[in-house]
């Protein structure tokens, strides 16, 4: 199993996750610089029985080069699109999908994180349908008593900084009329790294713009937030829906955003249909604000069915099908 798996974005804690529940033996990358991995990759692709690569990464080029020459069935778990996200981002870049491409071609079988992204990769790359599989990511419900009931902040909570596909400069927008209309205290804070968005985020009085944060950081926020939204146009999973959802956070999320497969039946109030309808978006946070569906939500969720345990058993399992067909 070879991925970040310490940088603290969302996959690389989904690649966490994997190594924490793989069967005791997996071989796992521990090397992080990019010439340390070379002999790391060589040695363990001749150990395995199978590869797993979680994310986009130029190694994932050599590894599965590497597992065709040794006959070694070879996954690839694909968390985004590089080619499609860097389009939205307005940042397009021909060799990173010229490289995605590459990787998708290479291994023997494709993993989505989610139902609908696998559904995605279908449509937009079909020559590589028949190899297209998916594996929702999972949650572990934290053992501990969930905080529901909460104290007044007044803060809308977002993550995704200033990439324009996270749509937060809409969020902002459909703040500014609430604040009007409706609480001239609510205010927007921001997580994640500048983008093509950042300037007009920052333009509202009213958003915090936090930048990167650590985990920590992060938790307290969730734990502080009156809602938070996720308003992405393209978003195959989204691990801090359910970040924010275990800190007794209510949710309000875009009808693209992954995660949502996981709840069964939704209220029209849970999902933002047009990710660039402020009016919408106003309206549902509003809602949301006075009709908290945290519990709600977190009731729906499956527990150890959807755990990290079972996700990883079924990751085995997949495996250990393409090592039997080889």
């Amino acid at each position: 199993m070879a991925g970040d798996a310490v940088s603290g974005t969302g996959p690389a804690n989904v690649t966490k996750y994997y190594i924490e529940n793989l069967p005791e033996g997996t071989l796992y990358q521990k090397r992080r610089g990019r010439i340390s991995r070379v002999p790391e990759i060589i040695v363990n692709t001749l150990r395995c029985d199978a590869a797993v690569y979680s994310g986009y990464s130029l190694q994932n080029i050599l590894g599965f080069r590497l597992a065709k020459l040794f006959g070694k069935p070879s996954a690839y778990i694909m968390h985004g699109c590089v080619e499609y996200e860097n389009g939205i981002n307005l940042e397009p870049d021909e060799s990173m999908s010229r490289a995605e491409r590459e990787m998708m071609g290479l291994t023997d079988v494709i993993i989505a994180v989610s139902s609908g992204f696998a559904a995605w990769l279908r449509e937009h790359y079909p020559l590589y349908s028949d190899k297209i599989r998916h594996i929702t990511n999972g949650i572990d419900l934290p053992d501990r008593e969930i905080p529901f009931d909460r104290g007044k902040s007044h803060m809308i909570l977002s993550v995704g900084g200033g990439m324009p596909r996270k749509k937060i400069r809409y969020i902002c927008e459909a703040v500014g009329k609430l604040r009007a209309l409706y609480d001239p205290e609510l205010y927007v804070c921001v997580i994640g790294a500048e983008g093509a968005d950042t300037g007009a985020i920052d333009s509202y009085d009213f958003v915090k713009d936090m930048g990167l944060v650590d985990e920590k950081e992060c938790m307290r926020l969730y734990s502080e937030a009156d809602l938070f939204v996720q308003n992405s146009c393209f978003e195959t999973f989204g691990l801090a829906v359910l970040e924010a959802l275990s800190r007794g956070c209510p949710i309000l999320c875009s009808r693209h955003v992954g995660a949502l497969e996981l709840f069964g039946e939704l209220r029209e109030e849970d999902v933002i249909d047009d990710c660039e309808d402020p009016d919408e978006i106003a309206g549902k946070i509003r809602y949301n604000l006075e009709n908290s569906n945290a519990k709600r939500l977190y009731a729906a969720l499956s527990g150890e069915s959807d755990s990290w345990k079972e996700r990883a058993r079924a990751l085995e399992s997949l495996m250990s099908e393409l090592v039997l067909k080889k």
